[in-house]
């Protein structure tokens, strides 16, 4: 399916078009047949040879309803733009143009009606310059009278034309639809309707109301006037949604996958357009409007300038190829949390002067700005901001992926050096510096009776967001022991006695006091001076000349003895440790030495609790 929304200034035959195209009338509410005007949005289709079923999102013309106009054109991506051969280039059509312009639409139809009551010509001459200079350019152009049906095929022709060079949408993308209606219907329940650009809902998928913890079970789909089990993007629809859906389920609010967006209150924006914003205008996304508060980044605003002259004409600053200028960069806080992410178009308008602007999204979650200068920094980080993972770790430093996935930044390659821990990603820069201020810290806090510093005390000075990033920060020069990060000696070892250190540590992690014999340390090409450097290091636990067992293992035959009935004897020890005389009497030697163990005269000890 195809969807375009139509635009064009009040009682230009926005309507009668539609009807004329679909055979359906998008007026369904008695007040809008009595007084022959769109007061809310209407929806119509047909089908199209070559490129299947086309929907139309009608919208009202006239001024006092231009939020209902944006919420139907704010998910669309193509165009209808209707203007009327009998009437001059209006106010309503430059504000309907301007919004388009803001959205970056680039794709539809310039279409003039009433062709039977007056000569089109001039008005199409017209038309067709104004759009030249907005994002929708040189659009195919046709002449017709919705009321003798000139030109209605050649504009279903068009259209279908059209609609054949829209891009095709990823049905694999996440759910968001921005609901535009809601009503209810006896019988079954909570019914909402919108347009879904992309991704697929299926009968029992649940969705979740974005900003909300509420999920919604999909109950029906009707799409085009039929119930399916399943409807791919780009698509009308209709979702039964139960009978109990929040109270806040309506039009702004959006569905979505749920956990697959970030609801966000704070976003980082560029502007285009030309004129002040006020501090409070309304954002319209989607089919949402809401009042936000608009602080100019480090930018000034371009002097200010009316949107539009007195005749209608749009003042949009656009070059000759229709893009427009790099715009100020904003930092938007909205009244309430919605769903978007990293490339969204949206408008900024002032109700009172309808001045319009366009807006990209930039950063949904950008840092908060406290210190002196902070706005203008940020305003350097986003000028070379391009929405890419990659980009976005290394601006942020440190980010969860799972974040940079809900507001949308692209791909998925990583700069060759970033840190991947569990969920967490580190930019090169930064995992560079963390680990050069873990190692200072280290360094200035450890002493010799307690080496290194502890890893609350670390995560805390590091400011690091996870305990589970400082197995990562670790390197080759530390590492952890018994709940501190402590230098690695061994990193700074030969590498043969490197090698015998790891084998010498695999050989005690499953037995910790089968200490190797003097076969074994042969073996590994070991001698006393390598134990020596060894114990100085701290890197072994040296008991004899050539016997060693690891560093804490003293420690841990402490909390094993302390099992035995008090006092124990040599052989109760030795059992209990799993070892050797050779190992278990050195070892209990140096209990004794060190304090922790009472030698009786019967040759049996006790812990002394130290």
């Amino acid at each position: 399916m195809h969807v375009f929304a139509t635009a064009g200034h009040v009682d230009h035959g926005k309507s009668t078009l539609v009807r004329a195209l679909t055979g359906r009338d998008p007026d369904r509410l008695e007040e809008e047949q009595r007084r022959g005007l769109s007061i809310q949005l209407g929806y119509c289709w047909t089908s199209l040879p070559g490129v299947g079923d086309l929907a139309f999102v009608d919208v009202p013309g006239h001024e006092r309803f231009i939020t209902t106009t944006l919420a139907g054109v704010g998910p669309v991506s193509a165009v209808m733009f209707v203007v009327a051969a009998d009437d001059p280039w209006m106010p309503q059509a430059a504000e309907h143009l301007a919004a388009l312009d803001a959205l970056g639409v680039r794709h539809g139809v310039l279409v003039v009606t009433r062709a039977d009551l007056a000569d089109p010509s001039a008005i199409l001459s017209h038309a067709r310059a104004e759009l030249r200079r907005t994002s929708l350019g040189d659009l195919p152009a046709l002449v017709v009278s919705g009321r003798t049906g000139q030109g209605v095929d050649a504009l279903r022709d068009a259209l279908a034309q059209v609609a054949a060079q829209l891009p095709v949408p990823d049905p694999r993308s996440d759910v968001r639809l921005w609901v535009d209606r809601r009503f209810h219907v006896r019988g079954t329940g909570t019914v909402v309707t919108g347009t879904l650009p992309e991704g697929t809902i299926t009968v029992g998928d649940t969705l979740q109301v974005a900003g909300d913890a509420a999920q919604l079970r999909v109950r029906g789909i009707e799409c085009l006037g039929q119930s399916l089990s399943s409807v791919a993007g780009v698509a009308r629809v209709a979702l039964d949604v139960g009978g109990k859906p929040p109270d806040a389920l309506g039009r702004g609010t959006a569905l979505v996958t749920p956990g697959a967006f970030e609801p966000v209150a704070v976003v980082d924006v560029r502007l285009s357009g030309e004129g002040p914003v006020p501090r409070r205008p309304v954002l319209h996304v989607g089919s949402a409007a809401g009042t936000v508060h608009a602080r100019p980044l480090g930018t000034r605003l371009p002097a200010p300038r009316p949107r539009y002259d007195r005749t209608g004409h749009d003042r949009t600053g656009h070059d000759q190829m229709g893009r427009p200028p790099d715009g100020p960069l904003l930092r938007l806080r909205l009244d309430r949390p919605l769903p978007l992410r990293i490339g969204d178009r949206a408008i900024l308008r002032d109700p009172g002067s309808r001045a319009m602007w366009g807006v990209e999204v930039l950063d949904p979650a950008p840092p908060p700005l406290h210190r002196r200068g902070a706005a203008a920094a940020r305003v350097r980080e986003l000028a070379k901001a391009s929405g890419s993972v990659a980009d976005e770790v290394d601006r942020r430093g440190v980010v969860r992926r799972s974040l940079l996935r809900r507001i949308g930044a692209r791909g998925d390659r990583l700069a060759d050096g970033t840190l991947a821990v569990g969920d967490w990603l580190v930019s090169p820069r930064r995992t560079y510096e963390l680990r050069r201020e873990l190692a200072a810290l280290v360094a200035d806090r450890g002493t010799d009776l307690l080496p290194g510093v502890s890893t609350g005390e670390a995560v805390q000075a590091l400011h690091l967001p996870d305990r589970e990033l400082l197995d990562g920060l670790l390197g080759r020069s530390l590492r952890l022991e018994d709940g501190r990060v402590v230098p690695d000696t061994a990193a700074r070892l030969p590498p043969r006695l490197g090698a015998a250190l790891a084998a010498i540590r695999a050989d005690l992690t499953s037995r910790p006091f089968a200490a190797p014999d003097a076969a074994r340390l042969a073996g590994l090409g070991v001698d006393t001076r390598d134990i020596a450097v060894l114990a100085r290091g701290g890197l072994v636990l040296r008991l004899e000349e050539s016997l060693v067992l690891l560093p804490g293992a003293d420690d841990v035959a402490v909390s094993v003895l302390a099992g035995l009935p008090q006092p124990f004897s040599t052989s109760q020890a030795r059992q209990a440790l799993d070892t050797s005389r050779r190992v278990a009497l050195p070892l209990l030697a140096h209990l004794d030495r060190t304090g922790r163990t009472r030698r009786g005269q019967d040759d049996r000890r006790s812990l002394t609790g130290r």
